[in-house]
């Protein structure tokens, strides 16, 4: 399924779930979180609840639904008037019997620009995985001026995404 694409900031809507276009940095981390089918529907839960990107230092609010296609979410990241928000689109849900999470989209004010996808991977040999799949490209000034300092911090968040998601 696809959100309305004419509010996303981007023309690749879902390629999150294939090839990444060209013209954006990439970004792709994968690791084992645990093993079992308590850690499988643990780790679906925190991604689909938003509790993934509250554990990883981002502002949710509590009222903020499960992830589901085209809810809007606002993601806030520092203090006061420090604080940037970033508002998004969720694009993608994945339901499968071995497979949880969703990929959001860029909306019009977020500091950068494209997509990003989260799930989680019940593997047959038990092992569970969490993923983090991304392209972008600055959106807003201070992101064009911060030039490698947006994909340090991409790359930071995507690694504290995969610990909150982490089993035992």
């Amino acid at each position: 399924m696809t959100a309305n694409r004419s509010d996303l900031t981007y023309p690749e809507v879902g390629a999150t779930a294939g090839t990444l276009p060209s013209g954006y940095h990439h970004l792709r981390r994968s690791r084992v979180i645990g093993s079992g089918a308590a850690c499988f529907a643990t780790a679906g839960r925190r991604i689909m609840n938003w509790d993934m990107h509250r554990r990883a230092g981002f502002g949710v609010d509590e009222s903020t639904p499960a992830a589901t296609v085209d809810a809007d979410v606002d993601l806030r990241a520092g203090l006061g008037p420090l604080a940037i928000t970033a508002r998004c689109r969720v694009i993608e849900v994945i339901d499968a019997p071995r497979e949880r999470g969703f990929a959001y989209g860029t909306l019009p004010g977020h500091p950068e620009i494209g997509e990003e996808r989260f799930w989680v991977e019940w593997l047959d040999d038990d092992t569970v995985v969490g993923h983090v799949v991304a392209f972008s490209r600055p959106g807003r000034w201070f992101t064009r001026l911060g030039g490698p300092i947006g994909r340090v911090v991409q790359s930071r968040f995507a690694e504290r995404y995969l610990d909150a998601l982490m089993c035992g």
